[in-house]
């Protein structure tokens, strides 16, 4: 099934974005559960921006009408050894510094490790257009990608945002420093990059793969190193199908 361009034309007003990113990284997890060890666990959690924004507003009016004015609604507590533990309200100063801020959704596949006490070992990583519209959030989710390969966590990035033109595995090459040949020729906005980060001849490595995607074009297989394993195989091709024929698309 080749891959469609989910930001214009009908499927963009009939599919929105979200639900088919859930649905590919629930096929990604199903599919990694079906062919792993059973140490290892594949999850597909999903966090969307617009509900930490509410989150966030939610907290600020409980501050403003419970806590300002002393009525937190819980008496003292006590522990299991009958020590009173009081709960003291506290309202920080007014300031005048609101920081913008911007919570872009955030779909991935975590595989967990039941060995290491279920740590996570492996990502998949599928960008949205927030981790792309300015240069500070396309950062921001660069510094994430290399926390993961800095505690040595196999790592796949997946971009099929055609309305967003920005190669967010370029600015992970970027922001680490590292020399421009390490970088996609050409910026393409859309694919895959597959990172093993590895200690090999006394030197610490990360391993890279690149493919950049075309609407129109089969997706490729791609591997997911797991931390303390090696490599599994992940199907992009099967996977996005699979999500094409549970969102009905055609």
């Amino acid at each position: 099934m080749p891959l469609y361009d989910h930001f214009h034309g009908l499927l963009a007003a009939t599919h929105h974005l979200e639900s088919f990113h859930t649905r590919w990284g629930v096929a990604m997890a199903d599919d990694l559960n079906r062919r792993l060890p059973k140490r290892f666990l594949a999850e597909a959690p999903m966090h969307l921006g617009s509900a930490v924004a509410a989150d966030v507003a939610e907290t600020d009016q409980l501050i403003a009408g419970e806590f300002v004015n002393g009525s937190a609604g819980h008496g003292p507590l006590e522990d299991g050894g009958g020590v009173a533990l009081a709960t003291e309200s506290y309202a920080p100063p007014a300031t005048a510094l609101s920081m913008p801020a911007t919570f872009p959704n955030e779909m991935r596949v975590e595989i967990r490790d039941s060995t290491r006490a279920y740590q996570v070992v492996g990502v998949v990583e599928l960008v949205s257009p927030g981790n792309k519209t300015e240069l500070s959030e396309r950062e921001q989710f660069a510094a994430k990608c290399l926390s993961y390969l800095g505690k040595g966590i196999g790592l796949v990035v997946i971009d099929i945002v055609t309305e967003r033109l920005a190669n967010v595995h370029n600015v992970v090459v970027r922001l680490a420093g590292h020399d421009p040949k390490f970088e996609m020729a050409g910026d393409p906005p859309t694919y895959a990059v597959a990172y093993r980060p590895v200690r090999r001849n006394k030197e610490n490595l990360i391993d890279l793969w690149h493919w950049p995607l075309a609407v129109g074009t089969p997706l490729p297989i791609v591997p997911l190193a797991l931390k303390g394993f090696g490599c599994v195989a992940l199907d992009l091709e099967a996977t996005y199908a699979e999500a094409c024929e549970r969102s009905r698309i055609p």
